[in-house]
């Protein structure tokens, strides 16, 4: 389930990720060991994923009679942040294929 915590935490990595002039460990320096780009692009798409269930399930109990408007609109609401919030990323990955192939060799 994404929290607003889970959310805080995957938007200061993906803000780490895009800001160039991020500190970056000097040469000598031991590197730590986190997570791989494409760990961290498979947990936005299992948050994505999650959000929409949430919101489906959150629908369905309000069909039934069983949930809050507010409840609802909330959750559609989170689903719709992470998805723009994962097509932006997408984009920017794109955007950084594009420029590396413009580079000569």
């Amino acid at each position: 389930m994404a929290t607003p915590l889970s959310a805080a935490t995957a938007y200061a990595k993906l803000a780490r990720l895009a800001d160039p002039g991020a500190v970056l460990p000097k040469p000598d320096a031991p590197t730590s060991a986190g997570p791989s780009f494409g760990t961290l692009v498979k947990e936005a798409i299992s948050s994505v994923v999650e959000a929409g269930r949430k919101s489906d399930t959150q629908a369905q109990a309000l069909a039934s009679g069983k949930a809050n408007l507010v409840d609802v609109a909330t959750a559609v609401s989170e689903t719709e942040v992470a998805i723009e919030t994962l097509v932006s990323v997408r984009d920017k990955v794109i955007q950084a294929y594009d420029e590396i192939m413009k580079m000569p060799i």
